[in-house]
């Protein structure tokens, strides 16, 4: 199937469009581009996930200290406590949930050829269970 001219890619422009109108993606974009734009939370956010990267090789080959696992942790708490990463982190979780639930439209339509019921989606049904039995 070619999906350049088809209705599919038609119609997945226009969801495309239409996510972009919906007010909460303004919300989130708008939560993403204020981190983006605050060099402090950047640095700050990208220096947990170095950290985090360096404890978790670390811990491959030794085991980790009190201290390191406390620095961590204190590293953590710190950037969950400033308001402009936790919007970007709130964000990220939230674009996260929406990419999900798309994809289990998606796969649902087509792995049983019509529009999934919400029992196809939260049930157990005789092709297969989403509901993580």
């Amino acid at each position: 199937m070619n999906l350049e001219d088809s209705q599919v890619l038609q119609k997945t422009r226009e969801l495309c469009q239409t996510l972009l109108d919906e007010p909460a993606m303004r919300t989130i974009r708008n939560r993403i581009d204020a981190f983006l734009d605050d060099e402090r939370s950047r640095a700050q956010y990208e220096g947990l996930v170095s950290k985090g990267q360096e404890l978790q090789q670390k811990q491959q080959s030794t085991a980790l200290t009190g201290e390191e696992i406390a620095e961590f942790e204190q590293s953590r708490e710190a950037l969950l406590g400033n308001p402009v990463a936790r919007g970007f982190l709130d964000a990220q979780e939230e674009l996260h949930q929406i990419q999900q639930t798309l994809q289990r439209y998606i796969n649902k339509t087509l792995e049983l050829g019509r529009m999934p019921t919400e029992e196809d989606l939260h049930g157990c049904s005789e092709r297969g269970c989403s509901c993580g039995h």
